[in-house]
């Protein structure tokens, strides 16, 4: 193992940073060489000189980072192809929380050998718009821990595309369209791709998804038949009508246009009613892109690691239950750097919140 001076990683500009690779991974702040997890904005920021990302999650990222007139050098990876930075090598393996999400491997040269792992945000339930999370062996786990409490335990996706189904069929029958917001990057097709088992009937998706959907269908990922809501006529009557929204259209002017709609939501965070009765939504969908309890331990057993370091979310619960029940060195991210921590002082620490769902990414 590294010696506790040198770790292999450590939190600077908003990131993690390697010193002996001279990269940084899912930074905040501009830096010459970024190694991203996924395109979700907390994770994918614009003003890096040079990205390295998973193949199939490169289209997205280009999008988020890019601009019509100039996109920044990106190398897309595909999965477990080595590359190498000094005297470090990093590799990609699947995350499974939306196309080309990915763990980042470091594996040190140093003779210690030490192998870390950065999960990025993670899921292990069944999704057919991306390849499923991949447990990575390693030395040290940094894990997200946005559900982790023993409360957040996800039922079988199936189930809730069925649940959405129903709700929409119910207010069709009542003559009243379905308003269902839902992320943009991920969620939104997630939901599009699930419905296919249920039924063939066209979706509307707000302008936010377009593209999303164009770069889904794209890599062969079978979507429901979309039309994009701002494209029909201004007098179109809405009702029996499902339309996918980000949850920035829900209260706005936007939904003016549906008269008599029922909202809802498709998240983790409606696990918890009253989260969903506080959002003002006629019904909540537990649907998440992220890991629950039961898989979170799970996964955190199958990588073997002995230092887990947990960010974003419930950590210390997730980190009593470690120490306590599973005899593991778990450390908050955060607290791993400071004065009681494992790791030295004065690390630039910094994992600010998103606007794609709080610091956590889409959940």
């Amino acid at each position: 193992m590294t010696s506790q001076s040198e770790p292999l990683l450590r939190p600077q500009n908003g990131g993690l940073y390697c010193s002996a690779g001279d990269f940084f991974i899912d930074p905040l702040r501009p830096v010459e060489r970024a190694v991203i997890t996924h395109a979700h904005s907390d994770h994918a920021r614009r003003g890096h000189e040079v990205y390295f990302a998973a193949r199939p999650g490169v289209e997205i990222l280009e999008r988020r980072v890019g601009t019509k007139k100039t996109t920044p050098a990106i190398h897309g990876l595909e999965w477990g192809e080595p590359v190498r930075f000094d005297s470090v090598e990093v590799t990609l393996h699947p995350a499974g929380h939306m196309l080309g999400s990915a763990q980042i491997r470091v594996e040190s040269d140093a003779p210690e050998h030490e192998v870390w792992v950065v999960s990025g945000d993670y899921k292990r339930a069944d999704d057919p718009t991306c390849d499923p999370f991949e447990p990575v062996p390693c030395d040290v786990f940094v894990t997200e821990a946005t559900f982790g409490l023993p409360i957040y335990q996800w039922d079988e996706p199936a189930q809730i595309f069925k649940q959405i189904r129903e709700w929409w069929l119910d207010n069709r029958e009542a003559g009243r369209p379905s308003v269902l917001c839902a992320y943009s990057a991920g969620k939104a097709q997630r939901i599009l791709a699930g419905l296919t088992e249920w039924t063939d009937d066209r979706a509307l998706i707000h302008g936010a998804m377009v593209e999303y959907c164009d770069i889904y269908e794209a890599a062969g990922i079978s979507l429901l038949p979309t039309e994009y809501v701002t494209d029909m006529d201004p007098d179109t009557d809405f009702a029996g009508e499902l339309i996918l929204a980000p949850p920035s259209a829900f209260g706005s002017s936007w939904m003016d246009r549906f008269d008599a709609a029922r909202t809802g939501f498709a998240s983790g965070w409606m696990q918890v009613r009253g989260i969903r009765r506080r959002r003002g939504y006629d019904a909540g969908f537990v649907l998440s892109d992220h890991i629950d309890w039961p898989a979170l331990l799970k996964t955190i057993e199958q990588t073997g690691a002995s230092r887990i370091l947990a960010t974003h979310g419930k950590t210390d619960p997730l980190i009593r239950f470690l120490r306590e029940e599973r005899d593991l060195d778990a450390w908050d991210l955060d607290d791993a750097f400071g004065a009681d921590g494992p790791y030295p002082e004065g690390a630039d620490i910094g994992w600010e919140a998103s606007e794609d769902g709080g610091g956590g990414g889409e959940s």
